[in-house]
């Protein structure tokens, strides 16, 4: 038996919820066919969701969260891994349903992990964490569609966020002519270094609007859901697609049929919960050629395993631009 740090959210019987630094036993460990030394995590939206309380994504207490994590195998009975093996992890209700990665080490289902790509160092991975693994998914599904730069413009939703800004940077490297939307417009020039030719105020598209409006862009990426979405869809040009895998502003969809059926707009839903691994692999290994470690490197904020529960309260409260890395 031995001890390591962790991130600790209880409730109590008034189901009260609260959060500590700990100390967690091994022997208090979930079950799983791999234990991996966690190197590296980063902070999601839903982690700050979960760490604040603020949305019900924690379904087992007491929890560890975090929903990704890049570390090194330790034990495994898992056939596909053996120690030493550098791992990623996504998804699959860690830091949910399983104790996740805030912690010195994880142990969790083998299926779950993919090895990490040569060439993307933890720190890297991490950089892109869940957010940049989605928005490469989001790429693969504007491609599966056949949405090319030469269609016209894309829009990137919520650009100063995790997903947005990796979505912006990849988009832009594959040669598309990128609008990027943000409350923070003062973000101009960042946005710009990422890769985005245009920035539009979230404003435009933030309050109800008509159900069609002038068409402007041939695809999108959106991480905001809500009437932002429903204005996206409503100025998609004829045959094009929005890639939606998010819900900042919020989980409703307050649209018509009317882009879909006047203008064969498609709504493309994206999840990296569940993503077969085979998919996971290839959306991977595309990071690993068609992200700019450059650009990855200016986007992203390291901080130290003690900060992370600061930092999940500052993503919530959108205090955050890009991404957050937590080495341990």
């Amino acid at each position: 038996m031995s001890n390591f740090k962790a991130v600790l959210i209880s409730r109590d019987e008034d189901k009260k919820q609260s959060v500590e630094m700990t100390e967690i036993s091994t022997d208090d460990m979930m079950e799983g066919d791999v234990t991996v030394a966690v190197e590296a995590t980063t902070v999601n939206y839903k982690d700050g969701l979960a760490i604040t309380g603020k949305s019900p994504v924690v379904r087992h207490w007491p929890m560890v969260p975090g929903i990704d994590f890049a570390g090194k195998v330790l034990e495994s009975s898992n056939p596909n891994f053996a120690e030493g093996d550098d791992v990623i992890l996504n998804g699959w209700g860690v830091g949910e349903t399983h104790w996740g990665a805030y912690a010195e080490r994880a142990r969790v289902n083998g299926d779950w992990l993919i090895k990490r790509p040569d060439g993307i160092s933890a720190k890297q991975a991490m950089s892109i964490g869940t957010a940049g693994y989605t928005a490469m998914l989001c790429v693969m599904a504007l491609e599966s569609h056949q949405i090319t730069p030469d269609r016209g413009p894309v829009i990137v939703t919520g650009a100063n966020g995790g997903v947005g800004s990796v979505a912006i940077s990849i988009l832009s490297k594959l040669g598309y002519h990128v609008i990027a939307s943000t409350g923070r417009t003062d973000e101009e020039a960042f946005l710009k270094e990422l890769g985005a030719a245009e920035i539009i105020d979230r404003n435009e598209l933030s309050e109800p609007g008509r159900p069609m409006g002038k068409e402007r862009w041939a695809g999108g990426v959106d991480a905001v859901g809500s009437h932002t979405l429903a204005n996206v869809l409503g100025q998609t040009k004829y045959g094009g697609a929005i890639a939606a895998c998010g819900l900042a502003q919020g989980f409703d969809l307050p649209a018509t049929v009317m882009p879909f059926i006047l203008r064969g707009v498609s709504l493309l839903g994206v999840d990296s919960v569940q993503a077969p691994k085979a998919i996971r692999e290839m959306a991977w290994s595309r990071l690993a050629t068609d992200l700019d470690m450059g650009k990855l490197e200016s986007l992203t904020t390291e901080i130290g395993f003690d900060d992370l529960i600061g930092a999940a309260s500052d993503i919530v409260e959108g205090k955050i631009r890009g991404r957050v890395v937590a080495m341990m």
